[in-house]
């Protein structure tokens, strides 16, 4: 290439001096900026596009609710003026109260007593006279004299043997140590021996090798029965239900009693478990 081509020539130009233009690579480097500028032009539209997307939607919505306008109906009624009230028309009597019918007789007869004031013979009536002391042996004093008919039934009013009167049953809290605790029967030596008669060992866990402490607790009640028994501590593979179940088939034991009176209490119980 000449001097004067040199000058006006571009780098691609240089570059491909005397090669295969026609391979591709030369009409990608021409177009090369072409290409960046439509890139660049793209995608500054689409990022105010992106931006504007809220803007054009709270544009649209904000027509639609203006134009959704609820038409509503008032529909005028005229009511009639109540009739005029009657001042001169008294209201009605209110209704006679039910016919009760006379009460039954006394069994004893009433002798009127009226108690002893000072006064002038002159001024006592006889309705005001003491009764004698034989009279009221055979009736009642009262306010007033009453003849009795002693073969009258004595009236105990409506008795249907029922009541809704629930007496409260109070239940007593176990208590966790007493005065003198709950035993087994024959000690804690013959509470050993018939665990260690009665417990039988899981097959899951002599399988699995299991060994360890299972720890219960449960109520002993004030009559020596044994309730809520409790895991306190797990060891698994069936030794706590084992542990549970042998519990559960124990005899009645001594309660426990404090200040003199049996009560329940909340004992705790461990329960070893070893392959021999």
């Amino acid at each position: 290439m000449d001097a004067s081509k040199l000058a006006k020539a571009s780098l691609d130009d240089i570059v491909f001096e005397g090669r295969n233009r026609a391979y591709g690579a030369y009409l990608l480097r021409r177009l090369y900026n072409k290409h960046i500028t439509v890139a660049a032009i793209v995608a500054i539209i689409l990022f105010f596009l992106f931006i504007s997307i809220p803007l054009i939607s709270k544009m649209i919505k904000g027509d639609q609710e203006e134009e959704q306008v609820v038409e509503r109906i008032v529909t005028e009624v005229d009511l009639a003026p109540p009739p005029p009230l009657d001042e001169a028309t008294p209201p009605p009597p209110p209704p006679p109260p039910p016919d009760l019918p006379p009460p039954p007789p006394p069994v004893r007869a009433t002798v009127k007593y009226t108690p002893p004031v000072v006064k002038r013979d002159e001024e006592v009536q006889e309705e005001e006279e003491i009764p004698d002391v034989d009279v009221l042996e055979e009736v009642d004093a009262g306010i007033e004299t009453v003849e009795g008919d002693p073969n009258a039934p004595m009236d105990l009013g409506e008795i249907d043997g029922t009541s809704d009167v629930v007496a409260e049953v109070v239940e007593e809290k176990p208590y966790t140590y007493v005065e003198q605790m709950p035993t087994f029967p024959g000690g804690d030596t013959e509470m050993m021996r018939y665990l260690g008669k009665n417990i039988r060992y899981p097959a899951a866990a002599q399988r699995a090798g299991v060994e360890g402490l299972v720890v219960l607790s449960f109520v002993v009640s004030n009559t020596g029965e044994i309730s809520d028994i409790q895991v306190v501590k797990a060891l698994g593979a069936g030794t706590d239900e084992e542990a549970v179940r042998v519990v559960k088939s124990m005899p009645k034991w001594t309660p426990g009693k404090q200040n003199g009176r049996a009560v329940p209490v909340r004992y705790t119980l461990p329960v070893r478990f070893t392959i021999k």
